[in-house]
């Protein structure tokens, strides 16, 4: 395997960690509900990045736009999680529109994913 997608797969481990402590720390929060979307998107994209990083190894032709795909969820997630975590633990924003900028970017992830599998090949 080579180094692109093993940094997305520890980029995943972490993410994983993540949301499981996000995910306890808005059970015990009154108002964890920001905190708890957000558990779920790094949840649900951890998963999500450790199966494209394992599909990028099997498939030849297309494999780096699929990689720039999975790179942009792991962006997206960071971003949009990251923003609405701060805002409820912390009280501030992350950057101006981090959010909505990570929940785009996230939509553009997986649409440049799944049109990689539109003209990939087996390796």
């Amino acid at each position: 395997m080579t180094l692109w997608p093993r940094l997305l797969i520890v980029i995943a481990g972490l993410y994983g960690a993540g949301g499981v402590a996000l995910a306890a720390v808005s059970a015990h929060l009154t108002g964890g509900a920001s905190l708890a979307i957000a558990a779920n998107f790094l949840l649900f994209h951890a998963a999500a990045l450790v199966a494209l990083a394992a599909v990028a190894g099997q498939v030849a032709h297309m494999r780096a736009v699929l990689l720039v795909g999975a790179s942009a969820l792991a962006l997206g997630a960071l971003l949009f999680s990251g923003d609405l975590t701060l805002r409820a633990l912390m009280e501030i924003k992350l950057l101006g529109g981090s959010a909505p900028f990570g929940g785009m970017l996230m939509i553009a992830g997986w649409l440049v994913v799944g049109a990689s599998a539109l003209f990939g090949r087996r390796a």
